[in-house]
């Protein structure tokens, strides 16, 4: 029977540390395995991710281009075809709908709504934006189009 007094770790489960500094008898002594001068034999040694030894960094090097705007805001895209091609005895398009028909992903992002395709269907669709080529498409199919806020939609 298995005691708790009778555990022991396997073989080979710890290593074990390199004692550095103790002495020229040790083999390790001295400079302790870290050469004689220069900035890696000194403590706190370490450089920072990117640095080429005094040369200008590549990161430094390399020309800056472009722009990112922090406020850019991101739209779920459907597209008035996928409309037409998913929605099946639906009058009322929301976000929720569009999730359970696998056209969108999140509800807290908003939706805008493109003109691409044809609309047959008259569906009345919520959504965040809408462009002028959709807008026009659903009212032609007899449909409305009903602007909401991006948590709601």
């Amino acid at each position: 029977m298995l005691k708790l007094n009778d555990l022991k770790s396997p073989k080979g489960a710890y290593k074990k540390k390199k004692i550095l500094g103790r002495g020229s008898g040790s083999g390790k002594g001295k400079t302790a395995s870290r050469g004689h001068n220069g900035q890696l034999s000194r403590t706190g040694k370490g450089k920072r991710p990117g640095f080429e030894g005094g040369q200008i960094a590549l990161i430094r090097r390399l020309p800056k281009r472009g722009f990112t705007s922090k406020f850019k805001k991101q739209y779920q895209i459907v597209n008035i075809q996928d409309l037409e091609n998913r929605c099946v005895d639906k009058q009322m398009i929301s976000a929720e709908e569009l999730i359970s028909l696998g056209l969108i992903r999140k509800l807290n992002i908003p939706v805008k709504v493109l003109g691409y395709g044809k609309l047959t269907k008259s569906l009345t669709v919520k959504a965040s934006k809408f462009s002028k080529k959709a807008i026009s498409a659903i009212e032609q199919s007899g449909g409305k189009v009903e602007v909401v806020n991006a948590q709601n939609s």
